[in-house]
């Protein structure tokens, strides 16, 4: 069962990976043996959570906005010139927006569907050739991080943030059957509330937040990291193009 979970000798990439659930996973994969870079888009910030990390394990850093086209390409760039090729990559980078249907703006439209949906799909685009090598031997990975707010509908004006997400998980689907052909299984995670910087409400109101949770309480690092872990290794190798929601009930209250 250690081998079964185990991420000795891969190589990951995690996009937002400086913070919140980005870090989560990052520690986790560090943990069962990964070497991980992870890319934020501030450099200092990415920096400063590389050296808390190398504790763990072989950790570096890769800042880059990944918000647009040309910072995609400059981030698989930036990874194809350390490393031949990609065993897993994360897409967990993300924005929302909340505002009143009757004002909500165009760059809370194009800014959020730019970094969530838009960003997933040509990374992975142009990191494709370092992951079919490494799915030459075992299947490489792509986890696409979307959100609860993507399966059901949040009563917060989140308009841009729950479109990006539930078109994630269909963008998934797709992008999995195209790319199980090169040995690249495409996968996602849905979370609820875990606190993080995007999720203020659960890491500043975690006790109150939890109140509204069938399970009693918010999610944690071991949780998100978990789930992370079972995709990435091979435990998760035959899972493809599904997302797992990860929210201790929240989406069954809302049904």
């Amino acid at each position: 069962m250690n081998d079964l979970f185990s991420l000795s000798g891969r190589t990951a990439l995690v996009t937002g990976g400086s913070r919140g659930i980005g870090r989560m996973i990052a520690k986790g994969f560090l943990a069962q043996g990964a070497r991980v870079y992870i890319s934020s888009r501030k450099a200092a910030a990415c920096e400063d959570t590389v050296k808390e990390l190398s504790a763990l394990g072989p950790c570096f850093s890769l800042p880059a906005d990944v918000s647009t086209v040309e910072g995609a390409k400059a981030l698989a760039a930036a990874y194809a010139s350390k490393e031949e090729s990609l065993d897993i990559l994360v897409n967990n980078a993300g924005a929302a927006w909340g505002e009143s249907f009757d004002t909500f703006p165009e760059k809370g439209w194009d800014k959020v569907m730019d970094l969530n949906l838009k960003s997933p799909f040509f990374l992975t685009q142009a990191l494709h050739e370092q992951l079919r090598k490494a799915g030459q031997g075992r299947p490489a990975k792509v986890i696409n991080v979307a959100s609860i707010d993507g399966v059901s509908v949040n009563p917060m004006e989140t308009y841009s943030y729950a479109a990006s997400k539930a078109g994630l998980i269909h963008l998934i689907r797709r992008m999995s059957l195209r790319l199980v052909k090169d040995n690249i299984v495409v996968s996602g995670i849905a979370p609820g509330a875990f606190a993080s910087e995007m999720n203020r409400d659960a890491r500043d109101h975690g006790d109150e937040v939890a109140r509204r949770i069938p399970a009693g309480r918010i999610g944690i690092d071991e949780d998100m990291a978990g789930v992370a872990i079972y995709l990435a290794s091979r435990a998760g190798d035959y899972v493809v193009g599904q997302t797992i929601v990860v929210d201790g009930g929240v989406t069954l209250a809302r049904g």
